[in-house]
């Protein structure tokens, strides 16, 4: 695993991703990445006896061995769990400057507006650590917690891409402006391929809710909407997809510079 530059020791005021409650995280790369992640606070860990022999033998001591349909009892119905689940207290709650502090010259932060499918935005997180997105911002309504079901589409990724929960979108893309980054909405009404954009420097690009899109006002804040060309049989993307074209895309740039 990568380390974890984005986790800070929790201060008292500062409050916790996804709620106060403990959360389930299962599957083999979710649940080993959580493990391997200094800031996590185990409850409890099951593991299949087979798992525990072939995959995770440096945790297996602080496990309690159970068959699949009995671990399987123990989690929320149609888990995929892999022979691996543990429970967590939540991580505490990034913000802005956080993210800010990780970023150079040339950075990306991808932000979601009211993307609510945990899937999505699991994927989504997926590919932002895959081609070194410095963040994401997500609407602190509107948006899943960090949950077993997001966890296990980001495979990992939860613990490594820093996860900022806005109250107020537009404020925090001000925010952004403020700090040097260019806004890119991502909206069907763009005039320009992000192919054909330069994305160096700072750049945020901002993806909207399946089906809706971007909200008004945060279109609004955008300093230029821009669109991802598809063949006419198809006309949009979903949005993890879209996330990941965009992100692949910043990266091709940013490699051809370097």
């Amino acid at each position: 695993m990568r380390p974890h530059p984005h986790r800070r020791p929790r201060p008292d005021h500062r409050p916790s991703r996804g709620g106060h409650q403990p959360a389930w995280i299962w599957g083999r790369h979710p649940v080993l990445a959580a493990l391997a992640n200094p800031e996590r606070r185990l409850e409890r860990l099951y593991m299949t006896r087979e798992v525990a022999e072939r995959h995770a033998a440096p945790f297996a001591a602080k496990a309690e061995l159970l068959p699949r349909e009995e671990l399987a009892q123990k989690l929320p119905p149609g888990a995929v769990h892999q022979g691996i689940a543990a429970l967590f207290a939540p991580l505490e709650e990034p913000q802005i400057e956080d993210v800010l502090a990780r970023c150079g010259d040339d950075a990306l932060i991808l932000a979601l507006d009211q993307v609510s499918d945990p899937h999505n935005v699991g994927a989504i997180l997926r590919s932002a650590a895959a081609f070194g997105v410095a963040g994401l911002i997500v609407t602190e309504r509107h948006a899943p917690g960090d949950t077993g079901v997001l966890a296990k589409a980001a495979s990992g990724a939860l613990e490594i891409v820093p996860m900022v929960r806005a109250v107020n979108l537009a404020r925090a893309l001000e925010q952004l402006k403020g700090a040097g980054f260019w806004l890119y909405g991502l909206d069907e009404r763009g005039e320009t391929g992000i192919v054909d954009l330069d994305l160096g420097g700072r750049a945020c690009i901002v993806l909207g809710a399946e089906g809706e899109g971007l909200r008004r006002l945060t279109a609004d804040r955008c300093d230029r909407l821009v669109t991802i060309p598809t063949q006419f049989q198809l006309t949009a993307l979903n949005v993890s997809n879209a996330a990941a074209v965009a992100a692949y895309e910043w990266a091709r740039q940013r490699h051809g510079k370097s």
